[in-house]
């Protein structure tokens, strides 16, 4: 399947009506490499309640508990849109101010006035909280950053032999200017070497349009790559290590699951998922990030399938969530250090191929241009979510998109009563909430309970010129 030039929007549900998956595969929507048993929802979508708002569950984290910081600087993205170059070219997105929405960004979320000053603050929170006592970054501790490159996903878009990105060339995927300006502060302000940092996504391709700007002023990070890359331009192939991944919901007769090695050796993890819709799961952020973690497709043949527990297929609250064993496993969210949502070009996955524009303020018909970052894994998801329903009046509202962050919100007595444990092949520890969840007041004042003066629940700080 090409590109067509009268593609229009997949899901038009204002007014009542659903899309079947059959309207998808008539429709041609489906991007290259990306098989319809991977991410179509398998019945009509059902749009669920409006949720309460300012209503928290859950223990907020962080050095400053449930702080979700959102930097907005609409001169990072200057394209005009698909036929006039691509998003991510050089000319399209500002590397200059990418590098200070990451910095101020960073600086918030640790409550410091230097970029330096503010990863210590946030290493040393993390080791503190993590057992490991009040010390920060440390010369040789491995660093491994799981972005969301999903439009590469093996086999699709990516020619095999050039390496260059033949398909989808504008998908929403990770933004090399956020990549690079997040490696330039680990290995500038945190002092961390080029060759103990790993990023990637292991299910995917590092397409050369991508890596060659990071290769360029990084050759000894260690870029992940499901095929490992070509013979010009290498990449890591990630392999497994012999640490168990179990599902909580005990599945029999599935093939085991285990831990990519870049997981397995990192002292930390970076979390940077992007900003988008999903035709299966409502939202794709931060949580679902990590299905691209295990390496193998979520539903591949004699493995547990993961996409019965997203909210197209088990609609409503109080369902066992995937997404909460992907987000509490000691070697995937056990060590994340911080969470990031790349937001500049936000869009619909899969059935979108190129992003969407936000029309509500302060976006106002442009690009959203935007960053989250945040400590508290629950908390960022949250209001990623919250923009996303704001924006769009259908995927995002389905019945039980939220339902993941209300089970890892009260992952030590969730609504479902699963005994979510991913660590053992029994229930042997259960998992203690995993952030905190809510619903802000409205879209116009973007309020949560912190924001409000309460003592729980979620802190929503917007930074840059145009908040």
């Amino acid at each position: 399947m090409g590109h067509r030039s009268d593609r229009r929007e997949f899901f038009k549900i204002m007014g009542g009506a659903v899309v079947t998956p059959c309207m998808v595969r008539a429709a041609g929507m489906l991007p290259l490499g990306i098989s319809s048993a991977f991410a179509e929802p398998r019945d009509p979508l059902v749009l669920g309640a409006d949720p309460v708002p300012n209503q928290p569950l859950g223990v907020a984290k962080g050095l400053h508990a449930g702080r979700v910081v959102w930097a907005y600087d609409p001169k990072a993205t200057d394209w005009a849109g698909p036929g006039q170059g691509h998003w991510w070219e050089s000319n399209h997105t500002n590397q200059s101010v990418v590098d200070s929405m990451i910095s101020e960004a960073v600086r918030t979320v640790g409550g410091k006035g230097g970029d330096g000053k503010a990863w210590d603050a946030i290493f040393r929170h993390f080791n503190e909280t993590h057992g490991n006592g009040k010390v920060g970054y440390r010369k040789g501790e491995k660093v491994t950053i799981k972005v969301n490159m999903v439009g590469c996903i093996a086999g699709g878009a990516v020619d095999p032999k050039t390496y260059d990105l033949v398909h989808d060339l504008d998908y929403m995927n990770a933004s090399p200017q956020m990549i690079l300006a997040l490696l330039r502060q680990l290995v500038h302000a945190v002092g961390v070497r080029q060759q103990d940092i790993s990023v990637g996504d292991p299910l995917c391709q590092f397409p050369n349009q991508f890596y060659g700007p990071l290769h360029s002023e990084f050759p000894n990070v260690d870029y992940l790559d499901h095929n490992g890359g070509n013979a010009t331009y290498p990449r890591t192939r990630v392999q497994y290590s012999s640490i168990p991944f179990y599902w909580s919901s005990r599945p029999s007769g599935a093939a085991q699951d285990y831990v990519p090695v870049p997981y397995a050796e990192a002292k930390y993890v970076i979390n940077m998922a992007n900003l988008k819709a999903h035709t299966l799961a409502g939202v794709t952020l931060c949580g679902k990030n990590h299905y691209g973690s295990l390496l193998r497709r979520p539903p591949e043949k004699g493995y547990y399938d993961m996409h019965p527990s997203l909210p197209g297929i088990s609609q409503g609250s109080g369902h066992y969530r995937a997404l909460v064993d992907l987000m509490g496993h000691a070697h995937t969210g056990g060590k994340t250090l911080l969470c990031l949502i790349d937001g500049l070009y936000p869009g619909v996955h899969p059935s979108g191929h190129t992003p969407r524009k936000f029309s509500m303020p302060p976006f106002n018909g442009q690009w959203a241009s935007s960053l989250l970052a945040s400590q508290d894994p629950v908390a960022i998801d949250s209001v990623a979510l919250d923009f996303l329903r704001a924006e769009w009046n259908d995927i995002p509202h389905m019945s039980g998109a939220d339902d993941y962050l209300h089970e890892a919100g009260l992952a030590d007595n969730p609504p479902s009563g699963t005994f979510y444990d991913p660590d053992h092949a029994s229930g042997a520890t259960r998992l203690a909430s995993l952030g905190v969840h809510e619903h802000w007041n409205n879209a116009q004042e973007k309020q949560y309970s912190r924001n409000l003066g309460k003592n729980e629940g979620i802190e929503l700080v917007p930074i840059g010129p145009a908040t």
